[in-house]
């Protein structure tokens, strides 16, 4: 017959422990004697001082900050909205990408569409229905857009700014506006 070890339940030193008053619980946290045999020492959070926590939150918001300024913005590789002008200085509503990526850095490349303000396309060119992934609105303007031609389906404006992702904006419940826009109406202000 084989006989069994009674099972150990390991640390549970750490759960039980008896009731203690602060001088005593400082006697042995300083005094090696009293813990004999034991090389670990635990913190109860009743051990952490409030000041700790607040003289660590500056570091915390200083590594935060320079963890924002170190990671490119959200605009990704998009221009800004006040740069939108053509060649000849002349104001650009807004303009379509083709191109999107999941790095907002690849985002808002490859072939483009400029739109002038008051144009009213309720059908895109063919090579641009469905297309378009990334946008850019340009300052005082609004570009409303449609899912399909004709200025049908569902709708959506958008306001000055830079969308370097199109699937990062939904369109009902399950689609979102990348590769979704047919018709579009862009005004300035």
């Amino acid at each position: 017959m084989i006989s069994q070890r009674p099972r150990r339940n390991w640390g549970s030193e750490r759960l039980r422990a008896p009731a203690q008053s602060h001088s005593e619980s400082t006697q042995q946290r300083t005094d090696p004697s009293s813990r004999a045999g034991k090389t670990a020492q635990y913190i109860n959070a009743a051990q952490i001082s409030p000041l700790s926590i607040v003289t660590m939150s500056p570091l915390c918001l200083l590594l935060l900050a320079l963890a924002l300024v170190a990671v490119p913005g959200a605009r990704g590789a998009c221009p800004v909205p006040a740069d939108l002008k053509k060649s000849d200085g002349t104001r650009t509503c807004a303009r379509l990408y083709e191109n999107s990526d999941p790095y907002y850095d690849n985002c808002c490349q490859g072939p483009e569409l400029s739109v002038d303000p008051g144009t009213d396309l309720p059908y895109l060119p063919s090579d641009w229905s469905n297309s378009a992934s990334s946008l850019v609105v340009a300052q005082r303007c609004e570009l409303t857009v449609w899912s399909l031609p004709g200025k049908r389906g569902k709708t959506r404006k958008f306001s000055t700014g830079s969308y370097p992702r199109l699937e990062e904006y939904r369109k009902g419940i399950f689609g979102t506006w990348a590769k979704s826009i047919s018709g579009l109406y862009c005004k300035c202000y």
